[in-house]
């Protein structure tokens, strides 16, 4: 009897606990919310040691608004992938107003670093390429290893983006399934206004 009693106490697999959901999609979204640290501070590292000094001139990220703004984001990033991997991983109970603010932070960590990316990715581009209208020259023929070095970074930086996307998706499909989405006052006035109209429609006389 005691050992019938110890078996159906153990976590069967994709059982539901208290987070919200089955236990491999708890593991998964952890580990995808964890990943990100380790890409970002990675990105974040390159970048600050990214400094040429030749005989040509002196560059460093500090010099380019767009680097500065990529490093800010990789270091909020990496801090709030370690904390809500914590608030995540532990098996609790989530009310319908923490579901709400961990969906919205995650949109608002996701766009964020897509923005400073995609901001680091343009200036990289010019750098590479140069823009004749401009008068703007390639810069990475002078500073190549500013360059490769703002390349490495712009691309694991990416590779936190796709993370940070598939955690987003994680927690829409989660809150999205388990609670109805909040109604919205102009919705409601709008369908209450609609409603008389519709009844006088109906009990009009076909002409």
């Amino acid at each position: 009897m005691t050992k019938v009693t110890t078996d159906l106490a153990k976590p069967q697999p994709h059982q539901k606990v208290a987070g919200g959901g089955p236990t491999s999609v708890r593991t998964a979204e952890t580990l995808l919310r964890v990943a990100p640290m380790g890409l970002c501070l990675a990105a974040l590292v390159l970048t600050l040691k990214n400094s040429v000094d030749n005989e040509y001139g002196s560059v460093s990220y500090s010099d380019l608004g767009s680097f500065k703004y990529l490093v800010y984001v990789n270091g909020l990033c990496a801090g709030y992938s370690i904390l809500s991997a914590f608030y995540t991983a532990a098996p609790r109970s989530i009310s319908k107003s923490s579901s709400w603010v961990l969906f919205s932070l995650d949109q608002v960590v996701t766009y964020a670093i897509l923005a400073a990316v995609s901001a680091a990715s343009e200036i990289l581009y010019l750098a590479y390429k140069g823009d004749e209208e401009v008068t703007w020259s390639r810069a990475c023929v002078i500073y190549a290893g500013f360059c490769h070095k703002a390349t490495a970074s712009i691309g694991v930086t990416f590779g936190a983006v796709v993370c940070y996307v598939l955690v987003s998706l994680i927690s829409s499909y989660r809150l999205f399934t388990t609670y109805h989405a909040p109604n919205l006052p102009f919705s409601t006035s709008t369908a209450a206004a609609a409603a008389p109209e519709d009844d006088e429609s109906a009990a009009a006389p076909p002409r």
